[in-house]
């Protein structure tokens, strides 16, 4: 008899991925970028990468009790085109949102899933339910036995309030009728990142303008035209805006919308700068997202204590979860380190079990991507083993580090598996990083700081392990850690317990030992508009920083080029 239960999550659209359950454990997850520097949101065209995920973790495709698909565009099916090998397949799936019977576990059951030559039955879930299932089973919630609410915003859908519990979820409401891709349209309208009418979307502009409104300032007025063309447009009790709704499930009607709205505004802002109108509509959504949801807790009769979850794209939005943690609505917050489309193969595979089972605690760990791939050696670069305590002795004499150790963190952000590191302390490293990594001025650099010491360096300083929430740098540690400053005096701060096993953590410990600071900068260890470093070899070909250290070896360039890696020379920087 079999004792085992293994159920594989696919996400085969934008940010693909691969996600194994095993008898409620997250055994991996590998997104598709993740692997041979794909580019970024890398989809899943060849389902020959399902079998070859498998094949490196021990597994073959009949060690799969249930493949499991996450819905995507359409209302009642939807539909993926892929290849198998040389052999173009068609599959059905399910829609982005429920169907009007409100059963966010109601199945589309399909069959002709072609991997490796052999046809597999698999199920499809709604795309908005792999969001829920993905924040409410990772949760401190279910782990212990609470229900929660779980807030999804994702891009192509309004913000939608679900209450979860083991075994029941059911939707409270719709919070107000703008879907999520409005704040990356407000970036396609206005400031460094405009685009021609019709161009194709950028799927990262959101993340930018989290940083580029640092350099503006909140305008009331502005605030007040989005306003009224809200309730013009979007909300109020207008032919436009009834028209609007009725038809908003319509992507076609939700973008044409969102176009119009913009062209709208453009006469009343022209004349302001772009950096105070990204700013201002920032804010109108922020306090538009705050109302609604006390609203809403107001009109609904919600049991049990008030926790919430948060998923959807706009779950990476720092300064919208902060403000809806200390809005006072909620007991406690929770957001997934892949509150986008990174975690939704986990997601769908979690839906399977709840379909089963109830939602479920899933068991897991943000360290479960690829593992590092193991590389041929680079010319020009020399290797030496190297100590935690010796790298710690390299970053104190402001020295970039690609930082790469175990297996790669789940989700969009990196957080000390593929990282680079650096010391915070020279106002010289943030634009030194910048430039090796053809990032504009503007843009932040995280810092990696130690927990317990957290409080005393940031405001609040709260646990914050996968960089959800907004922080801000307390006085007295502004010109000590100038490199982790933002521009608004925030910081994009990532937690790590003093006591984790992580390599990262005992680096911190060392560079704490040795010159009393418990934090670094942190970026991600990438090539431009790419996935993290898979091996070694792909940093030390990427070049642009000097030491490159993986798994207890320090690889180290033994001839300079062009770019330097040492706040001592000069550094040009501007818009990329």
């Amino acid at each position: 008899m079999k004792d085992t239960m293994r159920i594989c999550g696919l996400k085969l659209t934008h940010d693909g991925a691969i996600a194994v359950v095993e008898d409620g454990k997250l055994l991996f997850c590998i997104e598709q970028e993740k692997r041979d520097n794909n580019p970024r949101y890398h989809a899943i065209w060849n389902l020959d990468a399902i079998e070859t995920a498998l094949a490196e973790h021990g597994l073959q495709t009949d060690d799969i009790d249930e493949f499991v698909i996450d819905g995507w565009d359409g209302e009642v099916t939807s539909k993926f085109q892929a290849l198998s090998g040389p052999t173009p397949i068609v599959l059905e799936g399910a829609p982005y949102t429920e169907r009007r019977n409100g059963d966010l576990l109601a199945s589309v059951d399909g069959t002709g899933l072609l991997i490796g030559g052999k046809s597999y039955r698999y199920r499809s879930y709604p795309h908005v339910s792999g969001h829920v299932a993905a924040a409410y089973c990772t949760s401190p919630f279910a782990q212990l036995g609470q229900p929660a609410l779980c807030l999804v915003w994702d891009g192509g859908m309004v913000p939608r309030l679900y209450h979860v519990g083991r075994d029941d979820v059911r939707l409270i409401d719709q919070l107000f009728p703008i879907i999520g891709q409005m704040y990356a349209a407000a970036g396609h309208h206005f400031g460094p990142y405009a685009k021609a009418a019709g161009a194709e979307w950028d799927l990262g502009v959101a993340g930018k303008l989290m940083a580029y409104i640092a350099l503006g300032s909140v305008d009331e007025d502005i605030i007040d035209i989005f306003r009224h063309l809200y309730l013009e447009r979007f909300a109020g009790d207008t032919e436009l805006a009834r028209n609007y709704r009725q038809n908003l499930h319509l992507p076609s009607t939700s973008l044409a919308a969102i176009r119009d709205f913009f062209h709208a505004c453009v006469p009343d802002l022209q004349a302001k700068p772009p950096e105070d109108v990204l700013a201002s509509f920032h804010t109108f959504l922020e306090r538009l997202l705050v109302r609604e949801m006390e609203k809403a807790l107001r009109q609904h009769c919600i049991p049990g204590p008030r926790n919430l979850c948060i998923s959807g794209g706009c779950g990476l939005n720092i300064k919208w979860n902060s403000a809806l943690r200390t809005s006072g609505l909620f007991d406690a917050t929770w957001i997934p380190p892949f509150p986008n489309d990174s975690g939704s193969a986990i997601g769908t595979a979690c839906c399977a079990i709840a379909a089963n089972e109830g939602f479920m605690p899933l068991e897991w760990s943000v360290y479960s991507g690829p593992a590092m791939k193991t590389g041929t050696r680079v010319p020009g670069w020399s290797a030496s083993p190297c100590s935690l305590a010796e790298l710690a002795h390299i970053l104190a004499e402001n020295r970039p580090v690609v930082f790469l150790a175990g297996r790669a963190e789940l989700g969009p952000r990196a957080l000390g598996a593929r990282s680079i590191l650096a010391a915070a302390t020279s106002p010289s490293m943030k634009a030194l990083l910048n430039d090796v990594k053809h990032r504009e001025y503007f843009r932040p650099v995280a810092p990696i700081c130690l927990e317990d010491r957290a409080p005393a360096v940031f405001l609040p300083g709260t646990p914050d392990p996968y960089m959800l929430f907004d922080h801000q740098t307390r006085d007295e540690w502004r010109d000590k850690i100038p490199a982790v400053v933002h521009l608004d005096g925030s910081a994009r701060l990532q937690t790590i317990a003093r006591s984790s096993e992580h390599p990262v953590a005992q680096l911190l410990i060392e560079y704490e030992k040795l010159t009393g600071l418990p934090l670094l900068c942190n970026t991600s260890a990438n090539h431009l508009g790419r996935g993290f470093f898979p091996d070694a070899a792909s940093a030390c070909e990427w070049g642009r920083v000097e030491h490159v250290w993986c798994n207890g070896l320090l690889f180290t360039k033994t001839c300079r080029d062009e770019i330097s890696a040492s706040v001592d020379e000069p550094v040009s920087f501007g818009l990329a």
